[in-house]
């Protein structure tokens, strides 16, 4: 999939926003294995859909996920980091019980904090280019 530029038009128009995002879990725990990073791609590439928004990129490593996220100005990024963080959360624990439980972080899966960057024209390239070297974990 290819980048857009910062000021690139969507679909109807609109303007698009790029944003680097980076996720932890609560008490930086490491519960993301393979097959749970994947689903969690999946899961927080149909939030994205549903705020008109795109997932470029997605990656992380055990105990972190990086997201380059390209969004209208109508969206509060608040918002969506919301969403994105809670449906996640909601949906793994009812898919990976076994594995989410063993980790003893009460009733939160992600840290309440985020780190958000806004990014263009070299620096985009590069966002994306150190999303997708992140070491998968196996």
């Amino acid at each position: 999939m290819r980048a857009k530029p910062e000021h690139s038009q969507g679909p109807h128009g609109r303007p698009h926003l790029p944003r680097a995002l980076v996720f932890t879990p609560k008490y930086r725990r490491v519960p993301f294995a393979d097959e749970i990073l994947r689903r969690c791609e999946e899961i927080m590439r149909a939030v994205c859909a549903d705020f008109d928004a795109e997932l470029v990129e997605f990656n992380g490593e055990a105990d972190h996920v990086h997201l380059l996220v390209h969004y209208a100005p109508k969206i509060t990024l608040s918002r969506l980091v919301g969403s994105l963080k809670g449906v996640s959360a909601r949906r793994l624990r009812q898919e990976f019980p076994t594995h989410i439980r063993t980790y003893p972080w009460g009733e939160h899966f992600w840290s309440p904090s985020y780190f958000a960057a806004s990014c263009a024209g070299a620096l985009l390239s590069i966002t994306k280019e150190h999303i997708e070297n992140q070491k998968h974990p196996q």
